[in-house]
């Protein structure tokens, strides 16, 4: 009460400027009536308890903000943790494919060092095959040309005898290899 005098004084105090001629205290002074209006309003507000209303509603409304808060509060930690296992999982899986990664390239090296050393079995054993075919197409030639040659010698032997043989030589050349025939064959 004693607050609301002091500010009714405090407020009142331009008031004392009241109309000339005019009394303070009289309804031509409007600063007075603004002023008695304003301290009625006050008063009817008190005896109503509209300020305790006021506090009870700004209490209810701050516990009603508290709890709003507690629960952003809860659903940040919440959403923190949620991103730190995030996180956490990304970086795995970051692990996880550079593992993969690193496991193709040491398996593509491995296929292509195979890959390498069956291609170099390969052309071993080609070069093997051709150098064996090389040989069998040498024996083959040799063998050709010494057929050749025994074949143009029993032809020049041959022609040589013929020239030399007489009908005695003949008889007795057929004679001999007759009895080496029945020789062998009993």
């Amino acid at each position: 009460m004693l607050r609301l005098s002091v500010l009714a004084a405090l407020i009142a105090s331009p008031a004392l400027a009241a109309p000339a001629g005019k009394p303070f205290f009289s309804l031509y002074n409007t600063d007075l009536i603004v002023l008695m209006a304003f301290v009625i309003f006050l008063g009817i507000l008190i005896y109503f308890k509209v300020p305790a209303k006021v506090t009870d509603l700004l209490d209810s409304r701050a516990v009603g903000i508290q709890s709003e808060l507690d629960e952003a509060r809860r659903l940040r930690e919440e959403a923190l943790a949620l991103h730190a296992s995030f996180e956490r999982r990304h970086a795995e899986v970051k692990d996880d494919a550079a593992r993969i990664v690193e496991k193709a390239k040491a398996d593509a090296q491995l296929a292509a060092d195979q890959a390498k050393a069956d291609i170099e079995a390969s052309i071993a054993r080609r070069l093997k095959s051709a150098e064996d075919q090389i040989a069998s197409a040498e024996a083959a030639a040799i063998r050709a040309v010494r057929d050749k040659a025994v074949a143009v010698a029993i032809a020049a032997a041959g022609d040589v005898l013929a020239k030399q043989m007489d009908a005695e030589r003949n008889d007795a050349l057929v004679q001999k290899a007759i009895a080496s025939a029945q020789e062998h064959l009993h």
